[in-house]
């Protein structure tokens, strides 16, 4: 709920010319600006509804299928897109109708028989037009939205009914001034601009900023007249409100004044939270929670003294590690791990050390006498060699060999 709509008096501020009283006049704020405030609802219906005011647009039927061209066919190195026949010309040999082609059609042609409008539920858009109510009596939505409200006595403003009686342009800037409204109009004056775009050439040539919504309540009334020539000031009938109005754009937070009269007939329009309203079985959207302060409701004691108490002792789940990488979760598994793995280094060592020593000794140099006997002992392998392959002193070798004896 709204936190700042829910006071239950609203002063009715007075303008120049209303009858002194010695206390101020309050009126009952009514329930439907205690409405759940739903921004994706407004949005939604917005966005339909505005579209509802379009006129149907289409390209011409015959545009970009005025020329009598023909595929050339296959076998000719090109594409089969039709072609302007002729010669002599740019123009001739050209692609035609395709949406590709310069001065083609497009693809898809707009047509006036299009859906252009939309039918929005009637209970959503009023569920829309209360939210946006709902939201115009919160002053950060008021600010967020660009509203210059600085100088405004209270949200939601309502104005005493002698502000339908002003006829003059004139007095209806001073109401603005006295009730503080004035610089929000003035804004929406200043940012009177020329409109970006091919906008200007379709009677939407400029543009100017939205400034307060006055909601009167008498049919017939004198004020229309006179605020209408204010930039940016909208006029509307009470029992005439719309969501373009109220949230342009779909943004939430319209700056509204309200004159006492009208203010007090939105308890009989939308009817409140206890009674219904006069439209046909229609009740106001209530919030799902009166107190939607969260951490507030779990601290309380009445919640506190159900729920379970905090768990001091958490059991997490140990870190399974890898035996194979991690030694004391081996030695744990297998204790015989460690003498194994000990003698496996010890063996090492000794593999490293032998193979050492005979590298060493191979390549330790030798002394002279040694290098002769070496030389001897080879001389002699040698003349081994030498006689036991002689095989002159058989007959058949000796034919072999070629020697005579």
């Amino acid at each position: 709920m709204a936190a700042a709509a829910v006071r239950p008096l609203v002063t009715v501020q007075s303008i120049e010319g209303d009858m002194a009283t010695d206390s101020a006049t309050t009126v009952h704020l009514p329930d439907v600006m205690k409405s759940p405030v739903r921004p994706d609802v407004v949005t939604f219906v917005h966005s339909n509804i505005s579209k509802n005011k379009r006129q149907p647009y289409a390209v011409s039927k015959r545009a970009g299928h005025q020329t009598s061209a023909e595929s050339w066919g296959t076998g000719r190195a090109v594409s089969r897109i039709p072609r302007v026949p002729g010669g002599g010309t740019h123009r001739a040999g050209q692609g035609a109708f395709g949406n590709m082609c310069r001065g083609g059609r497009m693809f898809a042609p707009t047509k006036i028989w299009r859906c252009w409008h939309r039918k929005v539920n009637v209970n959503l858009k009023r569920y829309a037009i209360v939210s946006a109510f709902a939201a115009s009596a919160i002053p950060s939505l008021v600010l967020a939205r660009g509203h210059r409200i600085e100088s405004v006595p209270e949200m939601p403003l309502v104005i005493s009914d002698s502000a339908e009686s002003v006829e003059k342009t004139s007095a209806a800037l001073k109401v603005l001034k006295q009730i503080g409204a004035f610089p929000d109009a003035e804004k929406a004056k200043d940012s009177h601009a020329i409109r970006p775009g091919k906008g200007k050439m379709r009677n939407r040539r400029y543009i100017n900023l939205k400034g307060p919504l006055i909601v009167y309540g008498s049919e017939g009334a004198k004020l229309v007249k006179a605020f209408r020539n204010i930039p940016g000031v909208d006029i509307v009938n009470v029992e005439r409100l719309n969501l373009l109005k109220l949230a342009p754009g779909g943004h939430l937070g319209r700056f509204v004044i309200w004159t006492k009269s009208a203010f007090e007939k939105l308890d009989s329009i939308y009817g409140s939270f206890e009674k219904p309203s006069e439209k046909k079985g229609y009740v106001l959207p209530t919030s799902k929670m009166v107190n939607a302060d969260l951490s507030r409701i779990i601290n309380s004691d009445e919640v506190q003294s159900v729920v379970k108490p905090i768990k001091k002792d958490v059991k997490r789940a140990p870190l399974k590690k890898n035996p194979l990488k991690n030694l004391n979760t081996l030695l744990k598994l297998n204790p015989y791990a460690k003498t194994a793995r000990r003698m496996a280094l010890l063996a090492e060592a000794e593999r490293v050390k032998a193979k050492k020593e005979k590298l060493d000794k191979k390549r330790k140099p030798i002394t002279k006498e040694e290098a002769t006997a070496i030389q001897a002992a080879g001389k002699a392998w040698y003349q081994t060699m030498i006689s036991d392959s002689d095989y002159t002193e058989f007959e058949n070798f000796t034919k072999w060999l070629g020697v005579s004896q």
